[in-house]
């Protein structure tokens, strides 16, 4: 069997400052480099690690490579988040300034990316990740928030937000994906100081 660990990046900089991302490319925060070195240490032993091509999210699997001895880190652009048109780079305040109401009525601008494409894209880089592994191993695979959501809600169930560094796990029988167990790799008290004080 392929168990296979969906987790979303770090904090970005953009994530500290409440900014929809899509596929912009911020960098991480301070903080997303502790998060990042915290999930290193708790991130148990995987056979290969993936990731989006998206800064946030290459960088967090690096540090978790570098610090496990697994690697290279295998990129796929099928990974990225879904691409989010006229709001990216916007804040929930701003977005709901230039379109009232919209965010509530789940009202989607122009270039978003439907759930239907990103689910299959993301769904044929995982396909890939199982016949490269011969359908056995633990992988981890690099992520972000709106992917992992919207495979979630296609094998079947709506969990709503997942933190930074929090993940899902998706297993593959042979047969089909089936969904697992949410877990979190940064414990909640990760901070940049205690970061700091462990190294």
């Amino acid at each position: 069997m392929l168990n296979l660990l969906l987790a979303r990046h770090a904090q970005s900089e953009w994530n500290a400052l409440g900014r929809w991302q899509g596929q912009s490319d911020p960098p991480l925060s301070e903080l997303g480099w502790a998060q990042a070195r915290a999930a290193a240490l708790n991130a148990g032993v995987f056979d290969a690690i993936v990731a989006s091509t998206l800064e946030r999210a290459l960088h967090t699997a690096t540090v978790i490579s570098e610090a496990t001895g697994v690697g290279p880190v295998l990129v796929d652009d099928r990974l990225m988040e879904r691409y989010a048109g006229e709001y990216q780079g916007l804040t929930r305040d701003e977005i709901e300034h230039r379109w009232p109401g919209n965010l509530a009525a789940r009202i989607w601008p122009p270039g978003w990316e439907p759930s239907e494409l990103l689910v299959e894209r993301a769904l044929a880089a995982m396909d890939e990740i199982h016949r490269r592994t011969g359908g056995i191993g633990e992988v981890l695979a690099v992520t972000h928030g709106g992917l992992i959501y919207s495979i979630e809600e296609h094998l079947g169930e709506d969990r709503g937000r997942i933190p930074n560094l929090g993940g899902c796990w998706v297993h593959h029988d042979g047969r089909r994906w089936k969904l697992g167990e949410r877990i979190e790799l940064a414990p909640d008290d990760t901070t940049v100081d205690a970061d700091r004080d462990a190294v």
